[in-house]
C-alpha cells in the first residue's frame, strides 16, 4: 500500500498484514480446539496441568527475552526499561486477577504471550509508518482480535466470553506493545501523517462498534420481577423466557439433548442460564439459606423447568424429589421473608436500553471517524 497524499509516505508491505491476521484468525477460530485440548491435558496428566500451562508461559518469556537481548544494542537501559516494565505490569495484574482456581489462573497467564504476539505482528506490520498511529493502531487491531475472540468463545459450550477478559487481554496488548517497541523501535519519529490520522479514527470506531456489539450481546439484560419470587436478572424478558421456556420443552421431547459434551457446537444460553440458577440453589443449600434455596428452586420451576427434568451434558435431570422440596419449603417458610434478588448469574449485566446505547455508540463512532 503506498500513499498518494505525499510521496514521503513510507510503503506498507501487505505480507506482515496477511501474517498478523492469519495468526489472529488462528486464534479465534481455535476456540473449541483449545477447550478440547485443555480436557485432554487433564485426563492424560492428572493433577499437572498448571504445570504444563506454567512451564509453556516460562517457555515462551524465555525466547521472546532471548529474542530481545540478541537483537537490543543500543539505547539499553530505557529499552530493557521498558521490557521490565511489561513484565511488572503483566505480573501485577495476574496476580490482581487471581482467583481460587489455579487452572483458570494458569490460562488467564497464557493470554499475555497470545496477545503479546498479535501486537508484536500487527506492530511489525504498521512500524514503517514511523509516527504515532505506530503505537495506536496495534492497540485497536489487538483489542478487536481480544473483542472477537471473548465473543466467539461465548457461542462455544464449556468456553467464557466477558468483559473482564477483554480487558485482561486489552492490559496483555499493552504489555505487548511496550516489549515490541523495546526490541524493535521506529527507525525515526514523524509527524502524524493525514493518512495516519485517518487509520486512527476508523481503527477505533472499529475497535469501538464491535466491543459495542459484544457489550450488546453478553452483557446487557433485563430485571424480572416476580411477585411470588423476588428478582432475578437475565438476558431475556419474562416473556422472552416463557417462550424460550415452551420452545425448549418442546424440541426436547422430539429430540433430547446430548448428554455428552459436543464442542463444535453452539452454546445454548437459555440452558446455560438455567444450569446456573441451579448451581445457585445447591450453593445456598449447602451455606444453609434455606429461604434463597426455595426461591432459586422456584425460578427454575416458572422458568427453566426443561432443565430440572432433562440429562444433558451438564449432568443428570435436576428437579428435586417431592420429599426434599417439600422440606425446602418447610424450612423457607420459618426464614424471614427479606426481599430476594438472585445472584446466579456470575457476570454483570446492565440493565441498559439498548436503543439509546446504540445511539450513544452509533454518534461516538461518527464523530471518531469525522475527527479523522
Amino acid at each position: 500500500m503506498t500513499s498518494t497524499l505525499d510521496p514521503s509516505t513510507p510503503r506498507l508491505r501487505a505480507l506482515p498484514f496477511v501474517l498478523a491476521i492469519g495468526v489472529a484468525l488462528a486464534l479465534v477460530l481455535s476456540a473449541p480446539f483449545v477447550g478440547q485440548i485443555r480436557g485432554d491435558l487433564r485426563r492424560a496428566f492428572p493433577g499437572q496441568f498448571v504445570a504444563i500451562v506454567g512451564g509453556a508461559i516460562a517457555a515462551g518469556v524465555i525466547a521472546a527475552l532471548i529474542a530481545a537481548v540478541l537483537r537490543i544494542r543500543d539505547r539499553r537501559p530505557a529499552r530493557y526499561g521498558m521490557i521490565a516494565l511489561a513484565v511488572v505490569i503483566a505480573v501485577a495484574y495476574s496476580a490482581y486477577r487471581a482467583g481460587p482456581n489455579p487452572e483458570s489462573n494458569a490460562v488467564e497467564r497464557f493470554h499475555f504471550l497470545q496477545y503479546g504476539l498479535i501486537t508484536y505482528l500487527f506492530y511489525r506490520a504498521w512500524r514503517p509508518l514511523a509516527d504515532l498511529s505506530v503505537f495506536l493502531l496495534p492497540v485497536f487491531a489487538g483489542l478487536i482480535v481480544g473483542t472477537v475472540e471473548e465473543w466467539f468463545q461465548w457461542f462455544i459450550p464449556n468456553r467464557v466470553g466477558e468483559m473482564n477478559d477483554v480487558f485482561l487481554n486489552l492490559v496483555a496488548i499493552g504489555t505487548g506493545l511496550l516489549f515490541s517497541v523495546a526490541v524493535d523501535p521506529p527507525e525515526r519519529s514523524r509527524r502524524l501523517h493525514p493518512r495516519s490520522r485517518k487509520r486512527i479514527a476508523r481503527m477505533a470506531a472499529v475497535a469501538l462498534v464491535a466491543f459495542a456489539v459484544f457489550f450488546h450481546i453478553l452483557h446487557l439484560g433485563y430485571r424480572i420481577d416476580d411477585e411470588d419470587i423476588g428478582s432475578f436478572t437475565s438476558r431475556w424478558t419474562r416473556a422472552e423466557l416463557l417462550e424460550a421456556q415452551t420452545e425448549t420443552r418442546l424440541a426436547w421431547k422430539a429430540s433430547p439433548p446430548p448428554t455428552t459434551l459436543v464442542r463444535l457446537s453452539r452454546e445454548n444460553q437459555y440452558v446455560t442460564e438455567g444450569i446456573q440458577h441451579v448451581r445457585e440453589r445447591n450453593r445456598l443449600w449447602e451455606a444453609g439459606d434455606f429461604r434463597g434455596t426455595w426461591l432459586e428452586n422456584r425460578i427454575l420451576e416458572k422458568y427453566y423447568e426443561p432443565v430440572l427434568d432433562t440429562a444433558t451434558h451438564e449432568g443428570p435431570p435436576h428437579r428435586w424429589p417431592a420429599e426434599q422440596r417439600a422440606d425446602a419449603e418447610s424450612r423457607a417458610a420459618a426464614a424471614s421473608a427479606e426481599p430476594y434478588s438472585s445472584n446466579a448469574y456470575p457476570y454483570r449485566l446492565f440493565l441498559w436500553s439498548k436503543v439509546p446505547f446504540w445511539i450513544v455508540i452509533a454518534i461516538a463512532a461518527i464523530v471518531t471517524v469525522t475527527l479523522g
